[in-house]
């Protein structure tokens, strides 16, 4: 093995070697290999140990830590994408089989496209457990949700309305960032750091030539939240996911020929939501709820519910350079020139007053006319959404023509450009806000909660 050096082409076969969890200090291992290659041991640290954990519970964190195990090897399997995946020390059955290979199938769907790869044939799990086993028990969790916090917006949505709620929750996030220790702190509410610690060789073969690229990190910490939640015994899994992120950029085909839909946020989406929030009922616990609070709203409709609130005016940030593994992070919680900031300062521009905004970003975006491309390639125009977690190209729109007629903003370099170059060539029926504020009616939201949330996201 000493012998062995990671040559991506030459690379036969991805494994799953095994996963197990120590309860007296709070430790999963995650271990995979390529070929006969070192083991890559990836770690998840959840607070608390040590845990007491028996009976169906037990069998029910087991499972939990199997399929975190399986989704969480994605970030592994993409630096050579073998057509050979095996999972070593326990087996699957066909509805998991299916599930993963639509989570890598979709969830890699970017880094395919970015990379020029054809994965369809590929990513085969083979299932040798026989479908129909027994459904998962219900475990008697109590009511609590664990939150996810990102540190932008639209977590800090979801927190305050189930705060509204009346809903206990834990404020819950993943890694070292702390800008997201300092918005979750800013909470009030109880915290929950979990760590999560890559195999350090993943960089050594990015050094190497390993195909690199975006990976779907929403599952991997859905993934992760799951087996956090049956450890510590809550019946709630909670992320803040709009049915905007459903919607990929349109991509025209190398040749020409055609378009396709590559959709960067997919594991944000509604099709992932469904599809793992069902499995962990069927096949984990009967009575873990998964879902994304935001999932009736749209990206506009969440910032709207924002602007309301300004607690977090001077904590919270959703410029991506500040969640960077490795790199250069913004010297301020704004880079100021990424789609994320483009977008978040137009989605709340319409809601804010421009003071306001201006002071949470420390600038404004909209008046600086070398920022056209970043907006044209928000609004679709002579461009495709960028491969960022933004709003749909019609929000922009909407976002755009309701500025125009804020004396505030009109006369800024990028609303005086839309009005005057890119209004004329719309259809002027589909440039009007209030359609995008309707509440969506697909959603995982447990009945009762809804029926108090309902008013509140529709004032």
């Amino acid at each position: 093995m000493s012998q062995w050096s990671f040559q991506r082409d030459a690379i036969h076969a991805f494994r799953f070697v095994r996963c197990g969890f120590d309860a007296a200090t709070g430790i999963a291992q995650l271990v995979y290999a390529f070929d006969d290659g070192p083991e890559l041991v990836e770690t998840i640290t959840v607070p608390g140990a040590p845990f007491a954990v028996e009976g169906a519970r037990a069998a029910a964190l087991e499972k939990a830590l199997q399929l975190l195990h399986l989704i969480a090897g994605v970030s592994y399997y993409k630096a050579a994408v073998p057509g050979e995946i095996r999972v070593e020390s326990y087996a699957i059955d066909p509805e998991t089989a299916a599930l993963l290979e639509t989570v890598y199938l979709n969830g890699l769907g970017e880094f395919a496209y970015r990379n020029g790869l054809d994965l369809r044939e590929r990513i085969r799990f083979s299932a040798p457990l026989e479908s129909g086993s027994t459904p998962a028990p219900a475990l008697g969790l109590r009511e609590h949700a664990l939150v996810a916090i990102g540190g932008g917006k639209d977590s800090l949505v979801s927190i305050e309305a189930l705060r509204s709620a009346g809903v206990d929750q834990t404020v819950t996030w993943i890694g070292g960032s702390q800008l997201i220790a300092d918005c979750a702190a800013r909470t009030g509410l109880p915290t929950l750091n979990i760590g999560r610690a890559l195999a350090p060789q993943l960089f050594d073969y990015n050094r190497e030539g390993a195909w690199n690229g975006h990976i779907p990190v929403t599952a991997v910490n859905s993934a992760i939240l799951v087996f956090a939640a049956i450890l510590h015994g809550v019946d709630q899994v909670v992320f803040s996911n709009e049915h905007s992120a459903s919607y990929g950029s349109l991509i025209t085909t190398p040749d020409g020929s055609s378009t396709a839909e590559v959709n960067h946020q997919w594991s944000k989406g509604w099709a992932f939501e469904s599809a793992f929030g069902d499995h962990i009922q069927r096949r984990v616990a009967a009575d873990l709820q998964y879902y994304s609070l935001l999932r009736p709203l749209s990206e506009l409709a969440v910032a709207r519910q924002f602007a309301k609130l300004d607690r977090y005016d001077a904590h919270f940030s959703s410029c991506n350079r500040n969640f960077h593994i490795r790199g250069e992070r913004p010297a301020n919680r704004w880079c100021g020139v990424c789609p994320k900031c483009h977008f978040v300062f137009l989605a709340l521009a319409p809601f804010m007053p421009k003071p306001r905004l201006v002071g949470i970003f420390g600038r404004n975006l909209l008046d600086e006319a070398s920022q056209t491309p970043g907006f044209d390639a928000l609004l679709e125009f002579q461009d495709h959404k960028p491969f960022e977690c933004v709003g749909e190209g019609r929000e922009s729109r909407a976002a755009m023509t309701a500025l125009v007629q804020r004396p505030e903003w009109r006369e800024d370099a990028i609303v005086e450009r839309f009005q005057r170059v890119i209004r004329p060539q719309l259809d002027e029926a589909g440039l009007a806000s209030e359609p995008l504020m309707a509440i969506d009616a697909q959603h995982r939201i447990p009945a009762r909660l809804w029926e108090r949330l309902r008013a509140h996201f529709a004032a």
